[in-house]
């Protein structure tokens, strides 16, 4: 694999597709720039999914955000076209994506795009209750 930016996703089969499992992963690095002024733009990228048959692996994950860093965007585009190239890499059942742009002109910039695979439906959120311990009375 190189070790150049490439706009190519490798992906590798899911090891557990008969369950819903949540994948997460934090691109605390990412850049582009400015499409107006031609200055960096510095970002966060949270990706949240839920992979169907495949997951993206990890190099080539790093190796297409690290092509963005020469090229001019938008926030709003930038976030909804790494969303875009994603999902058509890998169709998972559920993706989201939050961008989280360092501050520009005094304002920082939150984009959150989200995908979902037509006809899938998450199941119900299970909250655990945590108990305290309690230290024995008995005397």
């Amino acid at each position: 694999m190189t070790t150049s930016p490439t706009k190519s996703l490798e992906t590798f089969p899911n090891p557990a597709p008969h369950r819903d499992y949540q994948i997460h992963m934090e691109i605390p690095e990412f850049t582009c720039l400015c499409p107006m002024t031609g200055q960096p733009d510095f970002a966060v990228l949270t990706l949240d999914y839920i992979a169907d048959k495949t997951c993206v692996e990890l190099k080539s994950l790093k190796l297409y955000v690290w092509s963005f860093r020469d090229e001019g965007h938008y926030h709003e585009d930038v976030t909804n076209r790494i969303l875009d190239d994603l999902v058509k890499a890998i169709k998972p059942r559920f993706m989201r994506l939050t961008a989280r742009f360092y501050v520009r002109g005094g304002i920082f910039t939150n984009v959150v795009a989200e995908h979902r695979k037509k006809g899938w439906k998450p199941a119900p959120r299970v909250e655990l209750v945590e108990f305290a311990s309690q230290s024995n009375t008995r005397g």
